[in-house]
């Protein structure tokens, strides 16, 4: 007779996403996870099948994560203007008691290079960062906010690169202050 799971799937991954999120893949050891999210290492195998699966499984709890919570801050944005600055804030100031900066650029920045599968997921998260971009640039150039002298997809591509600077620098120990200040850098170009 099989046993039953002791444990809620979705709990241990939220666990093992933000273990990854904070550590890296390759600084995440096998020990590490069995700890952090409190099931057995036979569990970790029936369940997740190896590491690198439960690594490709966070990346998408946490594209899952990210893409809520800026479609909730979008939706209640009254203008497009209100939309992006919320991005920029949520980026900058992160989530309280969550890691700081981004899953996928941190993954991007160690791995993509070297492996397909997570290249591919992290193309999937920016193109979809990129594409909602785009929609609120439109949104402000259609209501007047922003200067129509560029086209909406270039200066999503723009904005997106400037995300993800803003992303690896939350990292740091650079102040915040500066951040915003580069977030307002890129408001500003939307209106010239």
């Amino acid at each position: 007779m099989a046993r039953s799971k002791e444990f809620e799937e979705s709990a241990v991954l939220e666990k093992a996403m933000r273990l990854f999120w904070e550590q890296g893949y390759e600084k995440t050891s096998l020990n590490d996870l069995v700890e952090h999210m409190g099931i057995h290492r036979r569990s970790l195998y029936d369940t997740f099948t190896d590491k690198h699966t439960l690594f490709l499984k966070a990346m998408d709890r946490f594209g899952e994560r990210i893409a809520s919570r800026w479609e909730a801050g979008i939706k209640q944005a009254a203008t497009a203007e209100e939309a992006l600055r919320f991005i920029f804030r949520f980026v900058i100031e992160g989530e309280e008691d969550a890691p700081a900066g981004c899953m996928l650029v941190n993954s991007a920045a160690e791995l993509a290079v070297r492996d397909e599968e997570v290249d591919s997921k992290i193309s999937f998260g920016f193109e979809k960062s990129e594409r909602l971009l785009a929609e609120i640039v439109e949104r402000g150039q259609r209501d007047g906010e922003f200067a129509e002298a560029f086209d909406a997809k270039e200066l999503a591509d723009y904005l997106h690169n400037a995300l993800v600077g803003l992303r690896v620098m939350a990292r740091t120990s650079a102040p915040k202050e500066k951040l915003h200040r580069i977030a307002e850098m890129s408001m500003i170009i939307l209106k010239r």
